[in-house]
């Protein structure tokens, strides 16, 4: 098992033992010295515990002159034995070798530890030298396409998640590299289709590159703004010093008036507001009496008339007497016998059905039936 800074590849000490085996499952826990994390700007990725571990970033220009000290612990999963070692980063400033143009391609069949090997990534900058033919060349940043936002790819074809490489020069763009800025490849892209590149070619072989994710930057051109840092208030903590927490002997605080404010205040407002709709409701009703005593008399007839009728009507309409079709009376005999009616005058016909049968009357006559010898019979 090794460990991967940048393009150097070294042994991890003390790693491997005499008799020890050499495809143990083995992972690394990486932290700034004194830290739980690792710096900012420096990520690590180890895709299974057999492949190597990879530590890549660019650092800023606040980080120059400064010795980053990295804790790596190394855990076999095996035999559950841990080793330690630290990494010394010197972080050195580029400014005696500025390169003012600055590329950024984005690969999509390779991925971040891949693109960290020496040998690609001296066959990437030699194809970029071929096409832009620069004086000098120097890979300034590779992020990985998931730290940019990218999303994790199907387990399935081989699918690669994709890195960003972004190159610097000393020279002008070439003409090959300018392409993607016209207004065709622009309307190409805009439709997610494959621009027009004349030195994809010297790409394609090894490297597939999204030219629609390239990105041209000039620094010469790009205006710096410089934004004040605001003063630190008293809950940030300079930058060096220690923190002093409040003493444990703190004073007591008289919480009476937050009482009085939270509770009895609204308590008593709400007390009035109920003796007063209580007294209105209760010790204001004026009673019947003295509403018809404040009534006009002839509104009074009036309404005990409406009274008296609404009521009549309704007897009546319990008590009259539907007439019955023909159909229905009953057949009566040449005796001049009166049969009685079907319903008596008691009967109430508002709940009377429509459509009657012989088992829901209760007061059915049995109507005459004619015998053969010709005599009627009731």
């Amino acid at each position: 098992m090794s460990w991967r800074e940048n393009t150097s590849k070294e042994s991890f000490p003390p790693y491997p033992k005499p008799g020890d085996s050499s495809n143990d499952p083995i992972t690394f826990n990486t932290n700034l010295m004194g830290y739980p994390d690792r710096p900012g700007w420096l990520r690590y990725i180890q895709r299974t515990s057999h492949s190597d571990g990879v530590l890549y970033g660019s650092p800023t220009a606040e980080h120059v002159g400064k010795a980053t000290i990295i804790e790596i612990t190394a855990y076999n999963r095996r035999t559950f034995e841990t080793a330690r070692h630290n990494l010394v980063i010197n972080i050195m400033s580029t400014e005696d070798y500025p390169l003012p143009y600055q590329a950024e391609f984005f690969i999509k069949n390779m991925n971040v530890e891949e693109m960290l090997a020496s040998e690609v990534l001296g066959d990437f900058l030699g194809a970029v030298k071929n096409v832009w033919q620069p004086e000098r060349l120097n890979a300034i940043n590779i992020t990985s396409a998931l730290d940019r936002g990218g999303r994790v790819p199907l387990p399935i074809n081989n699918l690669k998640e994709g890195v960003y490489v972004m190159v610097g020069a000393d020279v002008q763009f070439s003409s090959c590299l300018r392409e993607v800025e016209n207004p065709h490849n622009q309307l190409r892209c805009s439709q997610e289709m494959e621009p027009v590149i004349s030195c994809d070619k010297k790409f394609r072989a090894q490297f597939d590159i999204d030219w629609c994710k390239i990105n041209l930057v000039d620094i010469t051109k790009v205006v710096t703004i410089h934004s004040n840092r605001p003063d630190p208030g008293t809950g940030v903590l300079p930058d060096i010093g220690e923190y002093n927490p409040p003493s444990e002997f703190l004073k007591s605080r008289d919480f009476f008036a937050d009482f009085l404010i939270t509770l009895a205040v609204p308590s008593a407002v709400a007390m009035v507001l109920f003796t007063i709709l209580g007294y209105s409701m209760c010790c204001r009703r004026e009673g019947v009496d003295k509403r018809n005593m404040q009534t006009p008399d002839i509104q009074l007839v009036h309404h005990s008339s409406i009274q008296k009728s609404t009521k009549e009507l309704r007897s009546m309409s319990k008590n009259r007497e539907i007439s019955w079709p023909l159909s229905t009376l009953p057949v009566f005999s040449q005796s001049g016998e009166v049969v009685p009616p079907i319903h008596p005058d008691n009967y109430e016909t508002t709940s009377m059905p429509l459509m009657q049968t012989q088992t829901n009357l209760q007061n059915q006559i049995q109507i005459p039936q004619q015998q053969p010898s010709g005599k009627w019979y009731s």
